[in-house]
């Protein structure tokens, strides 16, 4: 795991997905473009990382996905951002800035929908735990985010 580059700042418009994380999972995602995920750093690892993100001014904590998602077998990197917040509405098209402080683990495929499922709820519990330290919550007020 390279966290040499954590923190990590980027923006980008949300895009529509494979539509799998709302309506297979219950856990909808906010998909960046893939010029976002284009202009990776060659050493950013895959894997799930814990962070902030902005949607219209509003800060929000995160769990995020960046690889190939191995148990869809997905042919192209992705970039997806949990929030974890519920809207009213969706943001296809607008702008999220996302702050990456942490992360969690390298991605992996699972052999059910449930065991995956669990995984994620799991990642969303760790991210909670490490997103109230003082050293990553200081991140939430910074001024990528409300900029």
């Amino acid at each position: 795991m390279c966290t040499k580059s954590l923190p990590y700042f980027l923006s980008g418009l949300v895009v529509r997905g494979f539509g799998r994380g709302s309506k297979s999972l219950g856990i909808p995602t906010a998909n960046l473009e893939d010029k976002v995920v284009d202009a990776l750093p060659d050493d950013f690892n895959t894997g799930i990382y814990y962070g902030w993100a902005s949607i219209d001014g509003q800060v929000h904590k995160m769990v995020a996905s960046i690889g190939w998602n191995p148990f869809y077998k997905n042919e192209k990197k992705t970039v997806e951002v949990h929030l974890l917040h519920e809207f009213d509405d969706d943001f296809y098209g607008k702008e999220i800035k996302v702050i990456f402080a942490g992360y969690i683990r390298a991605e992996q495929d699972f052999t059910s929908k449930e065991e995956l499922i669990k995984a994620i709820n799991n990642d969303i519990a760790v991210a909670e735990e490490h997103l109230q330290q003082p050293d990553i919550n200081v991140y939430k007020s910074n001024e990528f985010l409300s900029g």
